[in-house]
């Protein structure tokens, strides 16, 4: 595979069963998996964001549990992380399988973004703060129209960093070292409409059932406060408000519900734009045999 593609790419939206098939793409290819996952890089947040460990077996897997909840990782540290990780698994010459649905995260590898670490701007900050919300989100908007991640337009403290950090990447763009040479096929799993919305549904379900109410309790309890656990936003937001009283549990199960829908509908919005930019995806049938469509393919460039 390595002679002529050397990155394979998972991607869709969630509760799309990306991971079972990357773990049989790394099973039958001899490969690993990185997620391209926001939030699973977070240690103890695991039901909330749908890591599905017991699904890898003896698959090996990067950028899950990297990070401390109540901390930041954001789009330059995972294009850092992912690029370090393709490498290492070049150099054990095997496969790196990227998986997720992040589609700001996807597409920094993909199409190569010019990332550089922005430090806090003080003096910015303080002008940013005579701006209205609305202000601000039409600020954030000019200098990156494309915002996956619809909290950075939704939270105040959010939108704030999001502009001291395009702003920054801006002014540093003309001095940063070439990036790692990447030929990656890239598949996505497509489902009807209605038909992820059911999965999402029971998939949310399975998560209440096994305990992810009592997660965000427990990550609460150690330490971390409820502004930054409804920073990470969907499950953690709303979750939180039910547990500060904010929502009964009837419409905090009805708006995650809901909200989680939306999501989906943005992350295939994302993915349009990335095919429209030059991206290639090539669809999978969610409801057929994707694995062994994804085979055939593989096999019609001589894979």
């Amino acid at each position: 595979m390595q002679n002529r593609y050397n990155l394979l790419v998972i991607l869709g939206a969630t509760a799309g069963g990306k991971t079972g098939l990357a773990v049989k793409v790394a099973t039958r290819f001899d490969g690993e998996i990185i997620s391209a996952d926001s939030r699973q890089v977070y240690r103890g947040m695991d039901l909330g964001t749908g890591k599905d460990l017991e699904e890898y077996g003896e698959v090996p897997y990067h950028l899950i549990d990297i990070a401390e909840p109540g901390s930041e990782y954001n789009v330059f540290q995972f294009q850092r992380d992912c690029f370090d990780s393709i490498e290492t698994i070049w150099q054990r010459q095997r496969l790196p399988i990227l998986c997720g649905g992040t589609g700001m995260y996807l597409d920094a590898v993909l199409s190569g973004y010019r990332l550089v670490a922005v430090p806090p701007d003080q003096q910015l900050r303080d002008e940013l703060e005579l701006f209205s919300d609305n202000a601000l989100q039409q600020k954030l908007l000019q200098l990156k129209p494309d915002q996956h991640n619809r909290t950075d337009l939704e939270q105040r403290e959010r939108l704030i960093r999001a502009i001291e950090i395009a702003v920054g990447e801006q002014a540093a763009e003309q001095d940063l070292p070439p990036l790692a040479e990447i030929t990656p096929l890239v598949f996505g799993i497509k489902w009807p409409r209605e038909v992820l919305r059911k999965r999402i549904a029971v998939r949310l379900r399975q998560r209440f059932e096994a305990g992810m109410i009592d997660e965000v309790q427990q990550l609460h309890d150690a330490g971390v406060p409820w502004e930054k656990l409804e920073f990470y936003g969907l499950e953690y937001r709303l979750i939180a408000q039910y547990l500060q009283g904010k929502l009964n549990r009837n419409d905090m199960g009805q708006k995650l519900r809901s909200a989680i829908g939306q999501f989906a509908k943005r992350q295939e919005t994302f993915f349009r734009r990335m095919e429209k930019r030059g991206v290639e995806i090539r669809w999978l049938d969610g409801e057929g045999d994707v694995f062994g469509e994804l085979c055939e393919v593989l096999a019609s460039h001589g894979i």
